[in-house]
C-alpha cells in the first residue's frame, strides 16, 4: 500500500513547482517581517477529520515558509464560539432566533470546551514542528477596540457592499444578544435589527428579543454590546482588521469549500475602500467530500440526511475516537500532511473520505530512525 495518492495535473498545479509558492507573490510584493497563519473554527462539538486536517495544514505550511523564507511564522487559530447552540422560531411571528455558544455555556466553559477538545493537537504539532501558536475566541475577537473600530469605520460604507455580505437580500446579518441576564437570544437573519451609527465612536442598534420584545444597544471601541456578526460580515471585518498591522502578513488558511465564499467576501473589501493588491493572502486546503462530491458533513450524517461515505470510520466524524494516542494521531496527520504539500497536484485538489481515510491510517513514517 502507498501513502502517495494519484493526482492528476492542473492549471494551478502545473505553474507551480510547490504548493507554497501560491504565496509567493505576496510575500515578494512587501516583504514581511512575520508571517501569522490565521485558522477558523467552529467549536461546536468535537472536530472531525476536515476541521484537524485545515489546522495541521495551518502548523504545516508554516513550517515550510519559514523554511523557505527565513521568516518568523506562527499559527492564530480562531475559536468562533458564535455558532449557533439553540435555534428556534418565534410561533408568533415565524422569525427564526439563535442563542449562541458563547451566550449559552459562557466563558470558562468554552475556555474548558477548547482546552479539551482543540489545544492538545494544537500542543502537538507546535512540538513537533517548532511552530507557535495562539488562541482568540470570537467573544474576543468582538471584543477588541481594533475590531469594533474598523466595524464603525466600515459603516458609512455598508450599503456599498451589502449585496455582496448577503446577495439574496441585501441585509448583512448582525446579531445583538438580548443583554437581559440569562437570555442572550437574537434574531438569526435580522429581519427586524436596525443599526444606527451614532458618530464615529458610537453606534445605535434596536433588535426583538423572543422573550423580552424590543431592546436597543450600544458599540463602542471599548463598551458597549456583544457584536455577533454573520459568517461573510465576519469575514469582512476580521480581513480589514487583519489588513492594517505593518510588517505582518497574514494568511487566511480555509478549507476549500471557501474558494466560492471568498469571491463575495473579496468584492466587499473593494466595495468599502480596499485595492486588489490590498486583499488578504488565502490558502484554500484539499477539501474531503463523500462519494457523490458532497462535502464531508457530519452534522448532515448524524441528522439522518446524509449517508455514511464508504470507506469512512467512526474516528473521522469524532477525532477523539482515533484508535491510538494523540501523539500517533498528530504522526499521522503530519505524514498526510507532508504527502499532500510535496506536490501541488496533491495539494489543490479534494479527497474522497475513503481516500483520506487511508492515507491516514498507511504506517506513518517514524520520527526518529530505527537503530
Amino acid at each position: 500500500m502507498t501513502v502517495h495518492p494519484v493526482s492528476p495535473n492542473t492549471v494551478l498545479a502545473n505553474a507551480l513547482h510547490h504548493a507554497e509558492d501560491i504565496l509567493t507573490p505576496r510575500i515578494l510584493a512587501e516583504p514581511p517581517e512575520r508571517i501569522v497563519l490565521v485558522v477558523g473554527t467552529q467549536i461546536n462539538g468535537a472536530p472531525h477529520i476536515g476541521t484537524s486536517l485545515v489546522q495541521s495544514l495551518a502548523f504545516a505550511m508554516a513550517a515550510r515558509l519559514r523554511s523557505r523564507f527565513g521568516l518568523p511564522a506562527e499559527v492564530l487559530f480562531s475559536a468562533l464560539d458564535n455558532a449557533p447552540y439553540d435555534l428556534t422560531t418565534d410561533p408568533v411571528t415565524g422569525h427564526r432566533y439563535q442563542r449562541a455558544y458563547a451566550q449559552a455555556l459562557g466563558e470558562q466553559a468554552l475556555t474548558d470546551l477548547v482546552a479539551a477538545l482543540y489545544e492538545p493537537l494544537f500542543n502537538a504539532l507546535s512540538r513537533r514542528l517548532g511552530i507557535p501558536y495562539r488562541v482568540e475566541t470570537y467573544t474576543q475577537q468582538q471584543a477588541g477596540e481594533h475590531f469594533r473600530r474598523t466595524w464603525l469605520l466600515v459603516l458609512p460604507r455598508i450599503d456599498a457592499a451589502r449585496w455582496c455580505l448577503a446577495p439574496s437580500t441585501g441585509t448583512p446579518h448582525i446579531r445583538i444578544p438580548c443583554p437581559l441576564l440569562g437570555c442572550g437570544w437574537a434574531e438569526k437573519h435580522a429581519e427586524r435589527t436596525q443599526v444606527r451609527l451614532v458618530d464615529r465612536e458610537n453606534a445605535t442598534v434596536s433588535a426583538v428579543c423572543l422573550h423580552h420584545g424590543p431592546y436597543e444597544a450600544r458599540i463602542a471601541p471599548t463598551t458597549g454590546a456583544y457584536l455577533d456578526l454573520a459568517t461573510l460580515y465576519r469575514n469582512l471585518i476580521k480581513e480589514l482588521a487583519l489588513a492594517s498591522p505593518r510588517g505582518t502578513l497574514h494568511v487566511m488558511v480555509k478549507g476549500g469549500d471557501w474558494v466560492f465564499g471568498s469571491h463575495l467576501v473579496d468584492e466587499a473589501l473593494q466595495a468599502v475602500g480596499l485595492t486588489r493588491a490590498q486583499l488578504p493572502a488565502r490558502l484554500f486546503c484539499p477539501q474531503i467530500v463523500t462519494d457523490t462530491g458532497a462535502k464531508l458533513s457530519k452534522s448532515l450524517i448524524r441528522e439522518g440526511r446524509a449517508p455514511l461515505p464508504h470507506g469512512t470510520a467512526d474516528w473521522m466524524l469524532d477525532t477523539r475516537q482515533w484508535p491510538g494516542s494523540l501523539p500517533q494521531y498528530a504522526d499521522h496527520l503530519l505524514a498526510l500532511t507532508e504527502t499532500l504539500l510535496s506536490d501541488p497536484r496533491h495539494f489543490f485538489r479534494s479527497y474522497s473520505a475513503a481516500e483520506i481515510g487511508r492515507m491516514m491510517t498507511a504506517p506513518a513514517p517514524r520520527s526518529v530512525p530505527a537503530p
